[in-house]
């Protein structure tokens, strides 16, 4: 595990100095829950679910649709 330092007004460590002591966790323990539930929400998109993101709402077979497309030829 890592140390880092970080700066928070007042008025943020004092809600966490109320959280932990409502959770019964270190105030450390909350930014570290806090930081990982962050990261785990604007975690990128794996490559693959992002290849098909414009095709997700077609409700066709890719090969059906572009057999079609190559039958107009």
């Amino acid at each position: 595990m890592k140390r880092t330092l970080v700066g928070l007004s007042d008025q943020d460590f004092q809600a966490l100095d109320t959280l932990s002591d409502v959770k019964r966790v270190s105030r450390a323990q909350l930014i570290r829950q806090a930081v990982s539930e962050y990261l785990e929400r604007l975690k990128p998109e794996s490559a693959t679910d992002g290849a098909f993101g414009l095709w997700a709402q077609k409700n066709e077979d890719g090969l059906a649709y572009q057999q079609r497309l190559r039958e107009e030829w």
